[in-house]
C-alpha cells in the first residue's frame, strides 16, 4: 500500500508543477515590474495623445521639441529693387531704392506714393517720387537718411513693406546694410590723446595792407568832402556876385525901405534878369524869361505901381517893402540858379 500511495502522490505533483509556473508567468506579465510607475494620461491629454508618446527610460533626455514656424510665403509678387551700396555709410548718409512698378512683366501705377516719416530708430524715409527711366519703366524712387549715429559698425534693416498698386498688392523686401560709428568710442591712449584737447588758435592775419588801404581811401573821401564843400563856398560867393537879386540884397542890407537906392537897387536886379529896361507896361518879358518868378507877380506889379507913385507921382507912403520883396526874389533865384 505505502508504494502505491506514493506513486500516486508523485503523479500528482508531476500534474500541478506546469500549471502553477504557468499561472506565476501570467501574473508576472500583467503586474509592472517592481520600482516602476504607469503613466496615467493628464486631464488635458487625450487617448490619441497617450497612445502616441513612447515611454521614456529613466534619466533619458526628452526629444527637442519643434522650432518656430517657417515664414509664411508673401501675399503677393516680389518687387524688383535696385539697392544702394550696404557697407560704407554713417550719419547723414542718403540711400536710395528704386522699385520698379510692374507686376508679372506688367507696368503698373501707384494710386497713392508712400508716406514720409521715421523708420525705426535709425532711418527717416524721406518723400517718395516716381522717375522713368530710358527704356520706358516706371520707378519708385524712395530715399531713406540715417539719421542716428552707432557706437560701432551696426547691421540696420529695412524694414519689408506693401505696395498697394492699381494691379494688387506688390512686396517690396526688406534689405540690410552696415553703418560704422563716426569715431571710435575711445581715442588712442597716451601723449594726452584720449583727452579733450584745446581750440587752436587763428594764426594771425596781417593787416598793415588794409590798414594802408584804408588810410588811403579815408584821405581820399577827405580831400573829396573838402572840395565839395570848397565848390558851395565858391558857388554861394559867386551867385552873391553875380546873381542880381542875391547882389540887390547884399545892397539893401544897410539900407531902410524907403531909402531911393533902395528901390533903384531892386530896378537895376529886375532889369539884369529880363535883359532889358522895364516898366511895368513891359513886366511881362520878366516873366518871359524868368518863369520861375510867377508867383510874385502880384508883388512885382505892385512894387512898380508903388515906385512910379513915389518918383513920378504925388510921392505917396508906399504899400511895397523892398527888403522883403528882394528875400523873396533871392530865395527864388537860388534854387533856379543854373
Amino acid at each position: 500500500m505505502k508504494p502505491l500511495i506514493r506513486a500516486l502522490l508523485c503523479a500528482s505533483l508531476l500534474q500541478l508543477t506546469p500549471l502553477a509556473n504557468a499561472e506565476q508567468t501570467a501574473e508576472q506579465a500583467a503586474a509592472p515590474a517592481e520600482g516602476t510607475t504607469t503613466p496615467t494620461p493628464s486631464a488635458t491629454e487625450t487617448p490619441a495623445d497617450s497612445a502616441g508618446k513612447a515611454p521614456e527610460a529613466d534619466g533619458a533626455t526628452p526629444a527637442p521639441e519643434a522650432t518656430a514656424e517657417a515664414p509664411a510665403a508673401p501675399a503677393g509678387p516680389v518687387a524688383q529693387v535696385l539697392q544702394p551700396r550696404a557697407w560704407g555709410h554713417s550719419v547723414g548718409d542718403l540711400l536710395t531704392q528704386r522699385v520698379l512698378l510692374a507686376i508679372d512683366g506688367r507696368a503698373t501705377g501707384l494710386p497713392k506714393l508712400p508716406d514720409p516719416g521715421r523708420i525705426g530708430v535709425w532711418l527717416e524715409r524721406r518723400p517718395a517720387r516716381l522717375d522713368t527711366d530710358a527704356d520706358g519703366r516706371r520707378w519708385l524712387v524712395l530715399d531713406y537718411q540715417l539719421i542716428n549715429a552707432p557706437q560701432t559698425l551696426t547691421a540696420i534693416t529695412v524694414p519689408a513693406f506693401e505696395l498697394r498698386t492699381d494691379d494688387g498688392p506688390l512686396q517690396v523686401p526688406a534689405w540690410t546694410f552696415s553703418a560704422a560709428p563716426l569715431t571710435p568710442r575711445t581715442a588712442f591712449a597716451g601723449n594726452g590723446l584720449d583727452a579733450l584737447q584745446p581750440d587752436r588758435g587763428a594764426p594771425a592775419v596781417d593787416t598793415a595792407p588794409l590798414r594802408h588801404r584804408l588810410l588811403l581811401w579815408s584821405g581820399l573821401t577827405g580831400a573829396l568832402l573838402l572840395a565839395w564843400g570848397g565848390w558851395l563856398v565858391w558857388r554861394n560867393v559867386r551867385s552873391a556876385r553875380a546873381q542880381p537879386f542875391a547882389q540887390a540884397q547884399r545892397t539893401l542890407r544897410g539900407l531902410k525901405d524907403d531909402a531911393p537906392d533902395a528901390w533903384q537897387a531892386l530896378h537895376r536886379a529886375f532889369d539884369r534878369t529880363a535883359g532889358a529896361s522895364l516898366q511895368p507896361a513891359s513886366l511881362h518879358r520878366l516873366f518871359e524869361r524868368a518863369p520861375h518868378f510867377a508867383p510874385l507877380r502880384a508883388d512885382i506889379e505892385r512894387f512898380y505901381a508903388d515906385s512910379a507913385a513915389r518918383f513920378f507921382g504925388d510921392g505917396g507912403a508906399a504899400a511895397s517893402s523892398p527888403r522883403a520883396l528882394v528875400r523873396a526874389l533871392a530865395r527864388i533865384e537860388r534854387r533856379h540858379e543854373s
